[in-house]
Order: structure tokens, then sequence, then C-alpha cells
């Protein structure tokens, strides 16, 4: 066959690029919640999801997360710092559609009775925050109405020390409410909460008087539309707030966005965790204390060594320079040295020719995917081989497969390198804030 032909060819399937939805099958596993002794993590696009939107393509839907990427990492750009429990507590994780941010949510329950809610589960954010009943420019139908809970705490007090730990917390008033405040951005949006305290059910486990944001009023269509749940490092993260149960350590699995079940899971505290996993340092930026940094120390293409300069990936907390390790970034980013290395060592593994769809720039017909390397991220201590399944994105007709990863944006988080969800699927990611480690290690959570 022509070498003409072979690219008309595929740049005819490569418009038709979509990625397989999986099977429905004949007894709903979506149905059941079983004893709610689990907490499960789907992918927000997952069929699980109460948001799944059946009209959209596969391909059509990673595209649109990817898209969102640069949002992502300009919000991260704006996190400047402002008893042991010896059961084991699991919490399952699901995907929703209507969000358009955040890829991964948990089932949480606000209130007594419990207020159910899908919020996003996001590793770089301290506070939690959800809609409330009167919201303006709210998307959702599901608002947490304090009137209709028996245990709500009512609002904290401005002068409060809680209410300062807040990213975005307003001076108190001279007159009026004492309430405490916040204007927060994310996503390209922007919106008003009120710091109120409830109750917070994760599985079995129930949390009083914690602390989260009530949504009064949002600009813009980007923030999840169920709320978000803040694992970040800060103060006034689930970490913080729960420090006496949870001890500063949890988990995650995050399962393939094509998984049908709830599979995924959410393991907080000690108890539980593996106990044989591979673990590298785990870094604190003073300007940036919410973020999870990791030091990369280099990157393999099949068996070769990329070469990088290290000052792409040095750990620099006065610059905000480094990598992190993201829940809520889709595609891992590097900033564009680092990228474009690795981009041309696997294309030259590769082969091509390539073309660009979306976020992917180096998109080729699959028959020639026996030459795709796998890609090694070394860090301190720990080497990590992503399968190939975290490496390329497929098409379900046979034809195209992208690499699953790109650039920072020049004028955003430059910087920073991001290793996101997509990267993360059927690992176990542990967090340890005690003992400032984190481990990686395979586990199929499908």
């Amino acid at each position: 066959m022509g070498a003409n032909h072979t690219t008309t060819s595929f740049l005819f399937f490569a418009t038709l690029l979509y990625l397989t939805t999986t099977t429905a099958i004949a007894n709903d596993p979506c149905a059941s919640e079983g004893d709610d002794s689990d907490i499960s993590v789907i992918p927000i696009y997952g069929n699980c999801s109460p948001f799944k939107n059946y009209s959209t393509s596969w391909e059509t839907t990673i595209i649109d997360m990817a898209s969102k990427d640069p949002l992502r990492l300009q919000y991260l750009s704006t996190l400047v710092a402002t008893k042991r429990r010896k059961r084991a507590s699991v919490a399952p994780i699901a995907s929703g559609q209507a969000f358009n941010i955040g890829n991964y949510v948990v089932r949480v329950k606000l209130g007594t009775p419990g207020q159910l809610f899908f919020m996003v589960l996001d590793t770089s954010t301290d506070e939690a925050w959800v809609p409330c009943t009167g919201c303006t420019g709210c998307s959702s139908t599901a608002t947490y109405s304090p009137q209709a809970s028996t245990t709500y705490g009512g609002p904290v007090a401005c002068y409060a020390p809680r209410c300062g730990q807040v990213r975005g917390a307003l001076p108190c008033p001279s007159t009026g409410s004492n309430a405490c405040t916040f204007n927060q951005s994310y996503a390209g949006s922007t919106f008003s909460a009120t710091l109120v305290q409830d109750y917070l059910k994760l599985a079995t486990d129930a949390l009083p008087n914690y602390a989260f944001g009530c949504v009064n009023s949002v600009s813009g269509g980007s923030i999840p539309a169920q709320g978000l749940l803040g694992l970040g490092r800060g103060p006034v993260s689930l970490l913080s707030q729960a420090w006496s149960r949870y001890s500063g350590v949890f988990s995650y699995c995050l399962p393939s966005f094509k998984s049908y079940y709830f599979s995924g899971s959410l393991k907080l505290g000690p108890t539980g965790q593996p106990r044989r996993i591979r673990t590298t340092p785990l870094l604190r930026n003073p300007r940036r204390p919410s973020l999870y940094y990791v030091n990369l120390t280099g990157v393999t293409v099949g068996r070769v060594r990329v070469p990088l300069q290290s000052e792409f990936l040095a750990f620099d907390p006065n610059r905000g320079s480094g990598t992190i390790i993201d829940s809520g970034t889709v595609i891992t980013r590097f900033v564009e040295p680092v990228y474009n290395a690795i981009r041309d060592e696997f294309r030259k593994q590769v082969k091509g020719p390539f073309v660009s769809i979306g976020a992917f720039d180096t998109c080729f017909v699959k028959s020639y995917e026996n030459l795709a390397p796998l890609i090694k991220f070394q860090f301190t201590g720990l080497d990590l081989t992503l399968p190939y399944e975290n490496i390329l994105i497929h098409s379900s007709n046979g034809w195209v497969a992208c690499l699953a990863m790109a650039a920072a944006p020049n004028n955003v988080n430059s910087v920073l390198n991001v290793i996101a969800n997509y990267q993360q699927q059927n690992l176990r990611i542990l967090f340890d804030t005690v003992n400032n480690k984190v481990g990686i290690a395979r586990e199929l959570c499908n």
C-alpha cells in the first residue's frame, strides 16, 4: 500500500476516532450500594455515574476532559499559602457526567438525615464545598439544605481561627452577619460560599462538625455540579479535620474511565493500607502547602533514558517548580522542554506518521503500536513503569492510538510537572503525610 494511501486512510479514520464504552451487562452493578462499608471511586464520566451522557462518544469525552487541563493547571498555580482509629475506612469512588471539571467522585452524605452528593475527589484542594439551597448560578438540582438537617451546626464565625485558614476568606463586616464567607476561583469559574458545620458521612464513618463551604453563588459553569471534597495537605482539608481518626494517611485506586463497576476505592487512615509498597519522599512546598510534591529524577522511553535538563525537574519552592501527583488533571503534563524530549523519543521509536487530535499531538495508526515503547517514570527510590493502558488511548475501530500526555501550557504553570489521573489508573497511590512518603503499587481496581 502506497504511503499517500496509508496517510489518507489514517487521516480519515483519525477523524472518526472514538474510544470503547463498556458494554452493558444484564445485572446492573450500579443498582446496589451494598452496606455502605466501602467508599467507591468511579470515573466521572463512567457508566455508573448519575451524570453519564450516553449521547457522547468515549473519544469526544476524553478530548473534552483533557481540553480543560489548562484551566486545572491555572487553578493549581493559585494554590499559594495562606486518637487513632484501628478499623480501616474504605469508600467507593464513582463517575459523574455533569461535572465539567474533575473526573472521579466519591459518594458523600451531609447532615442528618444524610443528604447525598457525588463530590469530586481533589488532592490539590483543601476545602470541601457543595451547592446550597437558593444558590444563584448553580447547575445542580442536588443542593444542601441546612434547614433539613437536625445536626446543622450553623456558620463558622468570621473571627474564628478556622475561618482564617480558608483560602479567599473575607474580612469580618463592620455590621450585619459575622458568618465566615469566602470567594474562590476554580477551573475558570468563581463562587462565593459560607463556611458552615454539619456531619460529613463517608461509608460508615460520620465526622461531626465538619466545616465545609455552602456555595451561595457561582459565576461561570465549570465548578463540580455536586461539590468537591478536598484531600489536600492544608488545615481545613479532610486529612486535617479528621486527623485524630485518619492520622494523615490515605490512599486511592482509580479505575479506568471505561470501568462499569464501583470498583475504585479510597482508603482512609493507616489501617488496611498495603504493607509492601515502594515509596518515594513526599516533599513540602511552604508556598503551595496543599500540593503533593515528589522528586521526579528522569524518564525512560523504551530502553532510552531521555536526556533532560535537571532544571526542568528540580523541586524549587520559591519558583513552585517540580512534580506533583494530582487527581484532578486528566493527562500528565510536563513542562514543554521535558514533554518535547519524551515525545520526540517516543516518535522516533514508533516512526509514524503522526497527527494531532484535541490535546494529543502524537496519534498514529494502530498497526504501528507494536513499536510503541513502555515509559518509565523515575522518582527518588522508586521506578514506575507505566502499563500500555496508562500510556496510550486506543480507538475501538482498531485504527488509531494516541500518546496520552501533553505539554503544560506556556502561560500556565509552565514550571510544574503534573502526574495526572490517566497515568494513575489501576495503581494504588498511598499518601503518608506523617512519614512524608508516597507509595505506588499496581492494583487492578477495575
